[in-house]
């Protein structure tokens, strides 16, 4: 695999002015959360000299088939696949994508290594045990194998130098800031600034249809977002729906603390789905208002009103 250059902030501004003309990123964004396959998380896709910058690869065959298709359309490899975070609808591509281009970096955090051992532990063993099972439909049975697939395969899935700081890395001959947050959609998620276009790049702490709290750290999700307000960035592309400028994602980000402080109210968990469904509308569409509201129901009564234990537990213990 190909080494990432790693760089001294001395350095940033020159190779920063040296990519200025490269193309603007390709955005690829399935725009859904159906409950019943799994949703694809968004993919962005950055043009270097070298080659192409991956960032997230989904779940389905079809979402890692137009990553390959945009990467032969534009006659370049994939060199760099970054991994925000590790949910399996942002990083099942990886394994399509390394077929494809096996010289290609994997970067992520390591809080993969803390998710097999802990919210993934026990997925390979019942993946299994359902597809043993002989009344299992040939749709449900392919997605099932392709899930299993990627939690056994390291290799596309384990990053070999976790990122463990922020850091500024040489991709191709473009400088990226990379951002990771500990405890907050996951133990440790990372986020990126592209400073030549002015974008930022977050993956799932920005869920624009409603964030999922599966593996969520409330507190230091709070703070991931005050640092993404904070840095400079004129487009944010989330882990699922449309890009945001910074005026809409300030609004998304009051709906995400306005639903946190109802959780932690008396009120019923439908009024507080009900509060999400006003404070972000705009965020999902007609389509997906339903599965909107029951996400906000159950994760307000099984995860955000659970026992701190049950809250925390798949944050890093040093944060409890």
């Amino acid at each position: 695999m190909k080494s990432i250059k790693f760089l001294a902030t001395a350095a940033f501004a020159l190779v920063a002015a040296s990519v200025s003309a490269q193309p603007a990123a390709h955005i690829l964004m399935p725009g859904h959360i159906d409950l019943a396959i799994g949703p694809d998380g968004n993919t962005v896709i950055l043009d270097t000299a070298s080659g192409l910058v991956v960032v997230d690869t989904g779940r389905h065959p079809s979402h890692a088939n137009a990553i390959l298709a945009r990467a032969k359309s534009v006659k370049k490899p994939v060199i760099t696949i970054v991994n925000t975070h590790w949910h399996l609808d942002h990083t099942t591509g990886n394994r399509d994508i390394l077929s494809a281009y096996p010289d290609a970096q994997l970067v992520a955090s390591g809080a993969v290594n803390g998710a097999l051992t802990g919210f993934l532990a026990n997925s390979p063993e019942r993946s299994r045990k359902r597809l043993n099972d002989p009344s299992v439909g040939e749709a449900e049975r392919a997605r099932l194998m392709r899930a299993l697939s990627i939690m056994e395969d390291r290799a596309a899935f384990v990053p070999e130098n976790p990122i463990a700081n922020d850091t500024k890395v040489e991709l191709g001959g473009r400088v990226l800031e990379l951002r990771l947050a500990p405890n907050a959609a996951t133990e440790g998620d990372i986020w990126m600034l592209v400073p030549d276009e002015k974008l930022a790049i977050v993956g799932d702490l920005v869920v624009a249809q409603f964030p999922f709290f599966d593996t969520g750290c409330e507190e230091g999700w709070r703070k991931a977002l005050d640092d993404i307000e904070k840095a400079s960035w004129d487009t944010l592309i989330p882990g699922h729906g449309a890009k945001m400028d910074r005026t809409t994602f300030l609004r998304w980000k009051s709906a995400f603390n306005g639903v946190l402080d109802c959780a932690r109210s008396d009120k019923p968990s439908s009024e507080c789905a009900t509060r999400w469904q006003s404070d972000a509308a705009g965020f999902f569409t007609d389509v997906e208002r339903e599965d909107v509201r029951e996400l906000a129901i159950y994760y307000v009564d099984e995860i955000l009103r659970a026992p701190p234990e049950r809250r925390m537990e798949y944050c890093l213990k040093s944060s409890r």
